[in-house]
């Protein structure tokens, strides 16, 4: 594997003539925050060598690399899910590739349902901790230390300079937002009620079929991660009517303004 992110490495460095420090992974319909980039390029998954390719509707399988409020940034928009048939190193591929680009901070977005009472559609939720239901781990199997160590630990898997500083930041912006726990789960099937119950049972705010791999190797390389999730729709039992993607995307659509000048202003604050 160290050798195919190397492959990866070289030719996105062929295309990049300068230092990236802040990576970006978009959840589904909040794929509009690249029209904040400037000075963008734009390489297709399908170019980059031994890199998976997606598949899912509101992911359009691209990367975008430019400038954000004076800072460099590479974004995915649109990711791996393990529900697409992916295995856990390949959902997780990227964040090596990250790695050995020199990025040292991501911010990670999703979609996901509210299992939070405190939530509606468009609830804005600074992830502050993850459980995971997938029923697997994406660090299982031979170990690499020149990754990261055998067992990394997950006491604080998000940053809390980061936290605070997306706080406040969506304070200045008067951006409503909420905090809580994401519950990762494989999907593609919505949640039953039942299983609603005993995710709020265990602790979840919200749920999800993604972001959990994506943080645990995040940890496991080293970066710091702020996570926020876009709560598209209620989870059920809650909700009112059945589910559907294409709600999910457009609810998401819907929040973007708040997300996209939030997630700006993170940047521009931040630093290198």
């Amino acid at each position: 594997m160290y050798n195919k992110v190397l492959e990866s490495v070289e030719y996105l460095k062929s295309k990049i003539s300068f230092d990236i420090t802040t990576g970006i992974i978009l959840g589904s319909g909040l794929g509009n925050l690249t029209n904040f980039i400037e000075d963008k390029i734009e390489i297709d998954y399908s170019e980059i060598p031994n890199f998976p390719h997606t598949t899912v509707e509101g992911h359009d399988g691209k990367l975008v690399i430019g400038t954000i409020g004076g800072k460099k940034v590479i974004v995915m928009k649109g990711r791996f899910h393990f529900y697409e048939g992916y295995a856990m190193k390949e959902v997780t591929y990227p964040m090596y590739v990250f790695k050995m680009l020199g990025i040292t901070q991501i911010i990670i977005s999703n979609a996901a349902g509210g299992i939070s009472e405190r939530f509606s559609k468009g609830t804005l939720m600074i992830i502050n901790d993850y459980i995971n239901l997938f029923g697997t781990n994406p660090l299982i199997g031979a170990n690499d230390e020149r990754f990261g160590p055998r067992f990394p630990d997950m006491s604080a898997p998000f940053s809390r300079t980061l936290m605070e500083k997306a706080k406040s930041v969506a304070e200045k912006l008067g951006i409503k937002y909420s905090e809580g726990v994401y519950l990762g789960t494989t999907g593609p099937s919505y949640e039953t009620v039942s299983e609603i119950k005993m995710m709020r049972t265990l602790g979840a705010d919200a749920v999800g079929m993604s972001t959990v791999p994506e943080v645990i190797v995040g940890n496991y390389l080293g970066f710091k991660i702020l996570g926020i999730s876009c709560i598209t729709n209620m989870a059920t039992g809650l909700a009112t009517v059945p589910h559907s993607h294409e709600d999910v995307v457009t609810t998401a659509i819907k929040t973007e303004t708040d997300f996209c000048n939030w997630i700006v202003k993170i940047i521009e604050e931040i630093g290198e």
